[in-house]
């Protein structure tokens, strides 16, 4: 409806017309249809303008569209010549004739060229092209006039695009496109929407999102869409899911919500835009899927493996899945794998017994059954071999296990455990109702994971095996039993690292020498595994050997030095020496250290000899005494070379307690090694306990944190000789001496009550004393020693070592070593400081050695 010119306009705000057109509709019902145009109806978009012209040709009246589209006000544009004002000169004449026509009653519709009239300060006005409706008519005293409505044509060439744009994109936009009202009806749908959904444009008319949704999601939608409409707020990607008709498939839409206005800025609609994205959430799925997959696979090689443990192992795998792969999980190993015994050859045929060894449920109180019975963890059980599990380890491929009716689980995965062609295991897979069921990819990557955790079992169980091996063979070379020696009360402890940490090279031993003197070591070769457990034993032998020729202390680390650097090189100690000669970059033998404390107790003088390359210092605890670290100079380890050791000689007071140990004792990564060294000494409190209560009580105060390191301990107690079971007797250089030696020790063994060992020691002590006389220097000096033997010993000043010799049938002498040797349990010789000794010894009566006859050892002979 135009706007009608009145001699009292009407204000022309939107929002004066609303209230006007509310209180019209509210005065007079009736005359509704007489009320004006709504704001936002299309002429507020055409900004029609009306003038009234007299019959004189002047303008009579001035609407405020026309102040608006002309920028005159009324009060300048009322007389006015219209045709004088805004036409230009050159088109004035031909506007003059058509006004005539005008005011003589014809009507008249055309584009006129206008210009605005000149600013006051000169400047030219625009110029612009109007179309114009002239329509005649009469004022109440019959006077011809004129009524005008001009309508801006730049605005309706604007109005045309922005219409043609508009249809464009609604009708050719590839999304869905609805225009919904403020009842939440659809007013309009484009053809992209109606090809989803079905029918032409027109038919979605006053349809609802009811008509298009599922109830739940519908509702959604239209709380959404309320939401915009009141509040103005854009909604941008919301998803919502339904289904198109004619099928089933659950399809995913992207909805972008926007409200629409009319010109006037008043809310007429909510516009609809959408797009299918199924396709794109598919893929964004499968996008998750394969980062949540990398990612349990970089975690797999992150956490799987850390532990040489084949239950570690295991558990750790399901660290990793459970919850972030699926709900439950379990691992059944071979039980050949975990007592020790080679795994299976190729494919297992599901059938051998297998332990459970770990289960993992991120749902509480939930158990994991496949089939039958459930499992507990470490119990030991074998799968039916119809059963999808056992089919799975025969065939060394993933096996999917039915659900069992009205149980917990939905979808399981049975997948072997394959490491190098060989079945080790089998993980099982399990997801809850209301989890998404096992795919194809879920599949591949269970395959992975049980892969990557099944070769660490598997080096695992060979690690295992190879540590059981190395430390049979440390053990083996350890002393057997509890070891004896005279003079001494000993006590001792191995403990080996546990199967997360290789074996060490550590040793012990006690050496029985003669003399009733006894070698206490301790070693310790630097390194672990196998190659530390050799080197260890090939030092325990030499030291053994070393000690058999009753050399010093610091002589036997010498030798073992020398030793150690021939351990690496294939040439031995002389292609040692020669390397060393050589540039150090040339050096690629294998390095070899130990450390070694090597200590000879004398239980006689109840002195000992300490010789020490690289240990800790022993530690000594006299009676009433706090316990204190012996001050022995550490030297150089085994295998350095070019350094001499030095030699501490200490006399132990009877009771004493002597304690050698290696570092796994006292060192740890928790606590330096001077705070373990001083929590030993300080468990060293009471030495008078029993030794073993005494080892005991040391293992347990200091905390060793066993695993880190092999502890050897050795612990002596001083128990000397009395002075009652030594006889010793110094011989002038003449033969008479022998005579009196056979006195002497006739009447040393009546008195120890060893009547049965009178003839055989009075005959062996004839023979060593004559060659003495005979093959040695200086006086001579005879000691009997008894302990748990009979030890007899001649020592004298000569340097040359008795060697025995086979004699001829015809040769008068040269019997007398064989005769030594025939009748004595042992003998031997040793060197001493001023010359050397040789001794023979003797089993005690009632002992488990027997005498031999001397009656019948002299006919032996002949």
């Amino acid at each position: 409806m135009s706007e009608i010119p009145a001699k009292a306009t009407e204000s022309e705000d939107p929002s004066d017309g609303a209230r006007n057109q509310a209180a019209e509709a509210a005065a007079a019902p009736g005359d509704a249809m007489w009320q004006s145009s709504p704001p936002g109806s299309i002429y507020d978009y055409i900004k029609v303008a009306s003038f009234s012209i007299s019959p004189g040709g002047l303008v009579e009246q001035w609407s405020l569209r026309a102040e608006q589209l002309f920028g005159i006000p009324a009060a300048r544009a009322v007389g006015m010549d219209p045709i004088e004002a805004f036409i230009d000169p050159d088109l004035r004449d031909r506007g003059q004739r058509k006004m005539a026509e005008i005011l003589d009653g014809r009507e008249w519709t055309g584009v006129v060229p206008f210009r605005m009239p000149d600013l006051p300060d000169g400047t030219r006005g625009e110029e612009g092209l109007a179309e114009v409706y002239v329509m005649p008519t009469r004022t109440a005293e019959g006077d011809k006039a004129a009524v005008c409505i001009v309508v801006d044509v730049r605005t309706l060439r604007s109005i045309e695009t922005d219409l043609a744009a508009s249809q464009a994109i609604f009708g050719q936009s590839p999304f869905g496109f609805l225009l919904i009202d403020d009842d939440l009806r659809v007013r309009r749908a484009n053809h992209r929407f109606a090809s989803i959904f079905g029918g032409a444009p027109d038919d979605h008319r006053g349809r609802e999102v009811h008509d298009y949704l599922p109830r739940g999601e519908a509702e959604r939608v239209s709380a959404t869409l309320r939401r915009v409409l009141e509040s103005g707020e854009s909604i941008t990607d919301m998803h919502v899911t339904g289904f198109v008709p004619g099928s089933e498939e659950r399809r995913h839409w992207s909805i972008n919500l926007y409200r629409v206005h009319s010109g006037t800025g008043r809310p007429i609609g909510i516009a609809w835009l959408g797009t299918d994205i199924t396709a794109r959430r598919e893929a964004a799925r499968e996008a998750a899927a394969a980062r949540r997959n990398l990612a349990l696979l970089n975690d797999a090689g992150a956490r799987i493996g850390n532990s040489l443990d084949l239950e570690t192992t295991a558990r750790e795998l399901l660290d990793v899945v459970v919850p972030g792969f699926c709900d439950l999980a379990t691992v059944d190993l071979y039980q050949g794998l975990l007592t020790g015994d080679e795994a299976p050859p190729g494919l297992a045929d599901g059938s051998a017994e297998l332990r459970r060894v770990a289960f993992a449920s991120a749902v509480s109180g939930a158990p994991f059954s496949s089939s039958g019975k459930p499992v507990e963890v470490g119990a030991v059980h074998h799968f039916p071999f119809s059963s999808p599990c056992a089919d799975a380890l025969r065939t060394a491929r993933p096996q999917r296990v039915p659900a069992e009716e009205g149980g917990l689980v939905q979808s399981t995965l049975a997948v072997p455990m394959v490491a190098h062609d060989t079945v080790v295991g089998l993980a099982q897979f399990a997801r809850t109702k209301g989890s998404e069921p096992f795919g194809d990819r879920d599949r591949d990557l269970a395959v992975e994971l049980a892969a990557r955790a099944a070769v660490c079992i598997d080096n695992a169980r060979l690690y295992r095996r190879e540590h059981e091996r190395a430390l049979i063979l440390q053990r083996s070379l350890l002393p057997p039993g509890d070891p004896e020696a005279s003079g001494l009360d000993i006590a001792c402890r191995y403990l080996p690292g546990n199967a997360a940490t290789e074996v060490g090279g550590d040793w012990f031993d006690v050496i029985e020498l003669p003399g009733h003197r006894t070698a206490l070591v301790v070693g310790d070769v630097m390194g672990r595994g196998l190659r530390a457990a050799v080197a260890m034993g090939e030092l325990r032998t030499a030291v053994r050997t070393l000690a058999l020729l009753d050399l010093e202390p610091a002589e036997v680390l010498s030798a073992l030095d020398e030793i150690a650097r021939g351990l690496g090189t294939p040439g031995g100690v002389q292609q040692a020496t020669r390397t060393a000669r050589q540039p150090r970059d040339a050096d690629l033998s294998e390095v070899y250290l130990a450390t070694c404390v090597y200590a000879v107790y004398d239980s006689v003088t109840r002195r000992c000899t300490f010789a020490n390359a690289g240990h800790l210092p022993p530690v000594l605890v006299e009676p009433g005494e706090t316990a204190l670290m012996l001050d022995v100079p550490p030297g150089m380890p085994l295998g350095v070379g070019g350094e001499p050791f030095e030699e501490v000689e200490v006399e132990l007071p009877e009771g004493a307690l002597l304690a050698l140990y290696t570092d796994g004792l006292v060192e740890s990564r928790h606590h330096p090694l001077d705070e373990g060294l001083q929590a030993f000494v300080g468990a060293l409190t009471d030495p008078s306990r029993p030794l073993e209560d005494v080892c005991d009580h040391v293992l347990n105060t200091l905390d060793t944190h066993h695993g880190e390191d092999d502890i050897a301990l050795l612990m002596a107690r001083v128990q000397g000789l009395p002075e009652e079971s030594v006889g010793d007797w110094t011989l002038p250089r003449e033969p008479r001496s022998v005579g009196r030696a056979r006195e002497y020790a006739r009447a040393q063994l009546a008195g120890w009550g060893l009547e049965p060992l009178i003839d055989t020691t009075e005959l062996l002590v004839s023979e060593l004393v004559t060659n003495a006389l005979r093959y040695g220097e200086g006086d001579i000096r005879l000691r009997l020693l008894l302990d748990r033997t009979l030890v007899c010993e001649v020592w004298d000043s000569g340097l040359v070592q008795p060697r025995r010799r086979r004699a001829r049938d015809t040769d008068e002498g040269g019997r007398g070593l064989q005769l030594v040797g025939l009748l004595s349990a042992a003998w031997g010789s040793r060197r001493t400081p001023r010359g050397k000794t040789v001794w023979f010894e003797l089993p005690l009566p009632g002992g488990e050695g027997t005498l031999t006859d001397p009656a019948e050892a002299l006919l032996s002979l002949f």
